[in-house]
C-alpha cells in the first residue's frame, strides 16, 4: 500500500468512527463512507492534495428533482449566504433541479470528537436545508 493510500485510508477509518457515534456508516467497495442523516444521503471520500495535506470531503444530497423553479433557486442561494459550513450546489436535470451541499477541509490529526463534531454539523445543515425546502421536519 503507498504512502497515499494509507494516510487516505486512516483518515476514513478516522471519520468512520467519528460517526459511527451518531449514525450507521456504510464503507463502500472504493473505501468511501456512505450514510444518511433525516432522509439525505451523504457520502465521504479522502485524498491526498501533497504531502502532509489529506482533506476529506463531504457531499450531501440535500434534495433531487425538485421543480425548476427560481424561487427555489433563489431559495437555496440565500442560504448558501448564511451557511458557515459547505457550499451549496444547485444542477438542473431533465426531471428538475438537484441540490447538494459539498464541504472539504483537511482532516489529518483531528481527534475523534472534534472530528465527529465538525462532520455532524455540516450533515445537520444539509438536513435542516432539506426540511426547510420541503416543508418538512427533519426526519419526517
Amino acid at each position: 500500500m503507498t504512502t497515499e493510500a494509507a494516510d487516505t485510508a486512516a483518515l476514513l477509518t478516522a471519520a468512520r468512527e467519528a460517526l459511527e457515534r451518531y449514525l450507521e456508516v456504510h464503507v463502500d467497495d472504493d473505501g468511501a463512507l456512505t450514510f444518511s442523516h433525516a432522509d439525505v444521503p451523504c457520502v465521504i471520500q479522502a485524498t491526498r492534495l501533497a504531502e502532509g495535506l489529506t482533506v476529506l470531503s463531504l457531499t450531501c444530497v440535500v434534495a433531487w428533482d425538485l421543480p425548476d423553479d427560481p424561487a427555489i433557486a433563489a431559495s437555496a442561494a440565500e442560504r448558501a449566504g448564511q451557511g458557515l459550513f459547505g457550499t451549496l450546489g444547485v444542477v438542473r436535470s431533465e426531471k428538475g433541479i438537484d441540490i447538494t451541499l459539498r464541504y472539504a477541509f483537511p482532516a489529518e490529526g483531528m481527534d475523534p470528537s472534534p472530528l465527529g463534531t465538525l462532520l455532524m454539523l455540516v450533515v445537520s445543515t444539509a438536513s435542516q436545508l432539506r426540511s426547510d425546502l420541503l416543508g418538512t421536519a427533519p426526519g419526517d
